[in-house]
């Protein structure tokens, strides 16, 4: 989208997990390192009005509970704070999934025009389910999630997320088990884009003309929004197969190895020893592929599939703008056909007059409070976009100079290693020749 794309900005704060989570600084929009979180020492206390404010979250210990269909995860959420409206300086709590789910459709239900963070998705895999790559990938997830609600200007001050890090698992259980429907659950938001592409459906075949905005920074917005959400998926379906590609080569590395030092063992001397150390380096080589496979999942893929589904967070914003310009619109319209109607029956001096006259002011009001609603949405939208580019461009970028990075080492070590055996190997073939 180019220059319209920068001029609208997200909540989105750091798309790695760090391994000590950084404090977000509450007197800012920003994030702070631990280094510069207010110090405990005993002349100054975390409670302490000259401390400056900060709220770290972190998302540790992933523990298997249960068996079989009901097995699940739980996680220890650890809650530091100086702000006042919180329990104490520091709250432990355990949190499943299922948990964050209920923030995340609070907060979505709550702050219409905010890009509320996504979660991760479930495994649809059951043996994947609850493998240490799994476990590991959601927590970090979890993490970034929280901490992204935490950092962000008008989300940090929801009651929902004081009572996520504050309240027993017992309280936590009730309030979920109290929504009665009112919260739009996952289902629910894949039922509205079905929704939104049958009416696209229906005015291409001319049975409906829904009311939509013609608004052209609106439009381009969409058409950015769209495009990029194409161009990430076919970058992290890309990266996925990046990933798989080194975890084979580096099976095929370990399989090669031991196979050329079971060759080595029965050859002579001089090149069982060169043999030996060639599968001794293959086997080396075979671990640096596994662990920059893993890096490349946890840093690069990860990441990447971490904005598709941010992305897809905004376009359920764009569905929620759609509603309230679809109220905005049918309201003021009706309110329109109200008042003709009350002039009319003034000017017949109608004995209904002073009922339509009060059914008048009431959907005015109505009216009025849905024009309110959508400028609102349309004004945090705007200023949630401007949020998102900056934070994407920063998050990308990481992300890419982490993959070029390690991409550069292990391009290095592995011709380092071959290079280590090429005089050997040189040395067996020119004597071999001799004799």
């Amino acid at each position: 989208m180019g220059e319209s794309a920068t001029s609208f900005t997200s909540t989105w704060t750091q798309i790695r997990c760090p391994s000590s989570p950084p404090a977000v600084d509450l007197s800012g929009d920003g994030m702070i390192s631990p280094e510069t979180s207010p110090p405990r020492s005993s002349s100054q206390s975390p409670r302490s009005p000259s401390a400056a404010p900060f709220l770290s979250i972190s998302v540790t210990d992933p523990v298997k509970l249960g068996n079989g269909v009901q097995a699940y995860i739980s996680y220890r959420v650890i809650t530091r704070t100086n702000l006042p409206e919180f329990q104490g300086p520091e709250k432990i709590v355990i949190r499943r999934y299922s948990d964050f789910v209920w923030l995340h459709d609070r907060l979505a239900e709550k702050y219409k025009g905010i890009f509320i963070p996504p979660l991760p998705e479930k495994s649809a895999v059951e043996k994947f389910r609850f493998s240490a790559e799994f476990i590991e990938m959601r927590r970090q997830a979890l993490d970034i999630f929280i901490n992204r609600i935490a950092s962000h200007p008008e989300l940090k001050q929801s009651e929902d997320l004081r009572t996520f890090l504050q309240e027993d698992e017992e309280t936590m259980e009730r309030a979920r088990s109290q929504e009665t429907g009112i919260f739009k659950k996952p289902a629910d938001l894949i039922q509205i884009f079905k929704d939104v592409q049958t009416k696209v459906s229906d005015v291409v075949l001319g049975k409906e003309k829904p009311v939509e905005e013609t608004d052209p920074d609106y439009e381009k917005l969409k058409h950015y929004i769209f495009g990029l959400e194409d161009h990430l998926a076919e970058t992290q379906k890309q990266a996925f197969r990046l990933v798989k590609r080194h975890k084979e080569l580096g099976q095929s590395l370990s399989d090669f190895g031991k196979a050329i030092k079971l060759l080595g063992a029965c050859e002579g001397n001089s090149l069982g020893k060169v043999f030996s150390e060639l599968g001794a380096k293959s086997e080396l080589l075979s671990i640096k592929l596994q662990k920059e496979a893993h890096n490349l999942l946890m840093n690069f893929e990860e990441p990447l599939k971490d904005y598709v589904r941010a992305v897809q967070s905004i376009k359920v914003t764009f569905a929620d703008r759609a509603n309230a310009f679809r109220q905005h619109c049918e309201l003021a319209e009706t309110t329109k056909l109200k008042e003709i109607n009350l002039d009319k029956l003034n000017l017949m001096r109608s004995d209904k007059v002073r009922e339509a006259e009060m059914e008048y002011r009431e959907l005015k009001a109505e009216s009025e409070q849905a024009t309110r609603r959508f400028e609102t949405i349309v004004r945090l939208m705007n200023e949630e976009i401007v949020r998102f580019q900056e934070q994407k461009t920063a998050d990308m970028g990481l992300a890419f100079h982490q993959f070029a990075k390690g991409q550069a080492k292990l391009a290095n070590d592995i011709a380092d290693a071959w290079r280590s055996v090429l005089p050997k190997i040189e040395a067996c073939s020119v004597s071999s020749q001799h004799g």
